[in-house]
């Protein structure tokens, strides 16, 4: 299976201030960077914003390739959203909506990659804790942030790889070639997950 990046990048070991940061002040950067597609009305400091971040990358090592490689995917959608929101509202506006979509893309990816994904569950984990008062269970839910995140990139890689079979064999036009190798792999894949979980005895909640 080739390696596909997704939406957000790995995890870089580094020792950088980036990776030495709290985690709870990482998290809190994202949050403030979600919130500034709400909050922020001008493009440029969205811009301003963006190119903070990618300095923040640079800093860490991670590299802005590496961010490159995550904000690849989202391209084709995003020429799509900004034109549409160009046509309808103008260039300031459609600018803004793509700028803040990089924006949240680029801090998520800057803690994915300054944070090894264990550090990240077990921040999840005890941010949810007091939420087990209402019948949550932390440890499962860290359980589920983290085969989402094993999932996700294995699905786009698997996607990646029967289009460029299809494609050598003319059949790129073809849904069936397309989608029903994807399908079966990927059942396949929730199935050794599920059985794996099984083993463990993860897969059920205790009685």
């Amino acid at each position: 299976m080739m390696g596909h990046g997704f939406l957000l990048a790995n995890y870089v070991p580094g020792d950088s201030l980036v990776h030495r940061a709290p985690l709870a002040l990482k998290f809190i950067l994202v949050l403030a960077c979600g919130l500034v597609s709400f909050v922020v009305i001008d493009w440029r400091i969205s811009a301003a914003v963006l190119a903070i971040l990618t300095g923040l990358f640079l800093a860490s090592g991670a590299g802005v390739r590496r961010l490159w490689r995550a904000v690849r995917p989202l391209v084709p959608v995003l020429l799509v959203i900004g034109l549409f929101q160009w046509w309808q509202l103008g260039g300031p506006t459609a600018a803004r909506i793509v700028l803040n979509i990089l924006v949240c893309v680029a801090a998520a990816s800057l803690l994915t990659a300054t944070t090894p994904v264990q550090r990240l569950l077990d921040g999840v984990v005890q941010v949810s804790r007091p939420f087990a008062r209402f019948g949550a269970d932390p440890e499962r839910f860290a359980l589920t942030i983290g085969i989402m995140l094993r999932s996700i990139p294995f699905i786009a890689g698997t996607f990646a790889d029967v289009r460029d079979s299809a494609r050598a064999r003319g059949l790129e036009r073809n849904p069936r070639a397309l989608v029903l190798p994807v399908f079966i792999t990927s059942v396949a894949y929730a199935r050794q997950t599920g059985e794996a979980l099984a083993a463990r005895g993860l897969g059920e909640p205790e009685e």
